[in-house]
């Protein structure tokens, strides 16, 4: 009568011999899933239906539920995705990378887009960035690929 696969929560024995090996295959799909919704939610790494293989990245964390502190990286075919923030000091700190021949929409939670600083210098010094404005909750910047660091108040 099973509607999904069968799988033991328990199959290792305390003596480290397994259970009966039909229900043995240590992929739960939980696992997987959990993951996927750090990546994706915590540290913000996703991408666009129309950008499909991480060609067009979207790096959207959210920032709270008790965490002060967030790294994440994914390799893809075009290289490596990093996000990461940390909040200290009142500040909120965000480290992306973004891979060559990739583009990314980048949203910093943050409440004046003029508070906001990529490399110590304000988002509009910077030819690179483009400033998309306000998005739930969130300010909304276009960049290609390279390293950015911003900072900005909570």
């Amino acid at each position: 009568g099973a509607t999904t696969i069968w799988e033991r929560w328990d199959g290792i024995k305390p003596d480290s011999s397994f259970e009966t090996p039909g229900m043995n295959s240590f992929n739960h799909y939980s696992y997987g899933a959990i993951g996927d919704w750090m990546y994706r939610v915590v540290a913000g790494i996703d991408t666009y239906e129309e950008g499909a293989g991480y060609k067009k990245i979207k790096i959207m964390p959210h920032i709270g539920g008790g965490l002060t502190q967030v790294n994440a990286e994914f390799e893809t075919y075009y290289g490596r995705i990093r996000s990461g923030w940390k909040l200290e000091n009142n500040k909120l700190v965000m480290d992306v990378e973004i891979p060559a021949n990739t583009s990314a929409t980048i949203y910093i939670p943050a409440l004046k887009g003029d508070a906001i600083s990529e490399n110590e210098s304000p988002l509009s010094a910077s030819k690179d960035i483009q400033i998309r404005g306000f998005e739930n909750g969130y300010f909304a910047i276009q960049v290609g690929s390279g390293k950015y660091h911003f900072i900005t108040n909570r």
